[in-house]
């Protein structure tokens, strides 16, 4: 398994990421609304100039070498009441099931903790998506509910170790 890292958005890396993403049918309950992704640079920029540089999340990218390998958000960070929620996202099948999400949330959960100074991460995906739930509760992710659509996760500091 390759080491990876966490590297901050910036507007190449998010074209260069999205510009080999293909959507993962496992996150859409509603296969309805599944379509396949297009690359499109000026809705690369919007995601960009819209998402990228708020003061409530952080948005990294999931490095092996030179390459974006997945995206991975911490967002609606709450220092205050200490939490915030976990999303990944990784970008095509050839970089499945190679242990990059596992060493990406553990990075992640890292940085929350031992950056932001949080006191909880949370996290959740669509009950279909069997492998992001694995990931999940491989890295030490407690399920706390799950509704019809959703499974929900936490991870608190007390449970984290190095």
């Amino acid at each position: 398994m390759s080491d990876i890292f966490l590297l901050s958005a910036t507007r190449e890396l998010v074209h260069d990421y999205y510009k080999e993403f293909e959507a993962d049918p496992d996150i859409f309950m509603d296969m309805e609304q599944f379509q396949p992704y297009r690359y499109d640079p000026q809705k690369v920029d919007t995601y960009y100039d819209a998402k990228i540089d708020r003061p409530d999340r952080r948005v990294f990218y999931i490095m092996q070498g030179s390459t974006a390998v997945g995206e991975l958000l911490l967002k609606n960070i709450d220092l205050d009441a200490g939490f915030c929620e976990l999303s990944i996202h990784l970008k095509n099948d050839t970089v499945k099931n190679r242990g990059f999400g596992t060493q990406a949330e553990k990075l992640a959960l890292q940085y929350a903790f031992e950056i932001l100074g949080l006191q909880t991460v949370f996290a959740d995906c669509v009950q279909k998506n069997a492998r992001s739930q694995h990931v999940l509760e491989k890295v030490g992710f407690l399920p706390i509910k799950e509704d019809d659509r959703f499974k929900y996760y936490r991870f608190d500091r007390e449970n984290w170790s190095k």
